[in-house]
């Protein structure tokens, strides 16, 4: 016998309205990157029914809670400051993994055709590398980039970082990049912890 849906009570009756915004914070806790669009989905009610519920609870926009999720986040950070990051960082895992968002605007696009220039998307994925690494000053030593498909002005692009492997000051990164279900980037970074005094040194290739 399957499960009930998140707006079904027992007897596949609605839920009350208390219920709902109960299951609603609930939900945003465990996952505050969820969209009014998802929510009504899963509670079976109007998208207006959900902003309405948002609003009485005070929880904030998605933007708004991406952004808070953001700044907690940040603070962990060694290697850049918060302005230095490309996106919204809204996970990380020092020296293992990280996560960031960035929503493709028209000012990063060509004119004519509204597709993304191509240095907006590595930097954010660049960045993200960079900013895995547990020390105050990195680089990138080596990056082999590959763009998969293009990104149009409104989309939002989500990358994700992996550390492959250390090697002695450096650390070998994966980032992939998605639009949705595309994978419109994929980049093999190595990133070198630098000692400020002596300047550091150049990364391997790989």
């Amino acid at each position: 016998m399957g499960r009930n849906p998140a707006g079904a009570g027992t007897n596949d009756l609605p839920l009350t309205r208390s219920e709902r915004l109960r299951r609603l914070t609930e939900k945003l806790e465990a996952n505050p990157f969820l969209t009014d669009e998802d929510l009504a989905e899963a509670f079976g009610v109007s998208i207006q029914t959900i902003r309405l519920d948002r609003m009485s609870l005070g929880i904030p926009e998605l933007r708004e809670r991406v952004k808070q999720v953001a700044r907690r986040t940040y603070g962990r950070v060694k290697s850049l400051g918060s302005k230095d990051i490309v996106g919204d960082l809204i996970d990380i895992v020092i020296e293992e993994r990280a996560i960031s968002t960035l929503t493709a605007t028209e000012d990063m696009a060509f004119e004519r055709t509204g597709i993304v220039r191509g240095h907006f998307i590595f930097a954010q994925a660049d960045s993200l590398a960079i900013a895995l690494v547990d020390a105050p000053v990195a680089l990138t030593g080596l990056a082999n980039i590959k763009f998969k498909r293009p990104v149009r002005v409104g989309e939002k692009l989500i990358a994700k970082a992996q550390v492959l492997r250390r090697k002695g000051n450096k650390l070998v990164i994966l980032v992939q990049t998605w639009v949705g279900q595309d994978l419109v980037f994929r980049g093999k970074f190595v990133v070198v912890a630098v000692n400020p005094a002596s300047g550091g040194e150049e990364g391997e290739d790989e």
